[in-house]
């Protein structure tokens, strides 16, 4: 589990990043869950859109990906999703997450 100090790091990073993916009308698909999954294992922390055509809750999207993907969500503010996930090959880790 993430403590709070660590998600207002991520958060902090976050604010920095373009969304990458976007989630449309046909909601999570098992493509783009996979999609998701290879750049959270590259990027460690990647910004969903919840486009306005997706009539699933972001909240309820954002608990999905998580739990496909294995990460953490960092924060759902309205329409955008930051997703967590440290990498599972240490040279390939980015983020070092404060203690």
């Amino acid at each position: 589990m993430m403590t709070t100090k660590q998600r207002a790091f991520l958060k902090g990073i976050a604010m920095n990043i373009d969304p990458i993916f976007q989630i449309g009308k046909s909601s999570l698909t098992p493509d783009l869950t996979e999609a998701l999954n290879e750049a959270l294992n590259k990027r460690e922390i990647i910004k969903v859109s919840v486009l306005k055509n997706c009539l699933d809750d972001p909240n309820e999207i954002a608990q999905i990906i998580s739990e496909r993907t294995h990460s953490e969500i960092v924060q759902v503010i309205g329409k955008k999703i930051v997703l967590y996930k440290q990498a599972p090959n240490k040279k390939n880790r980015k983020i070092e997450l404060p203690r």
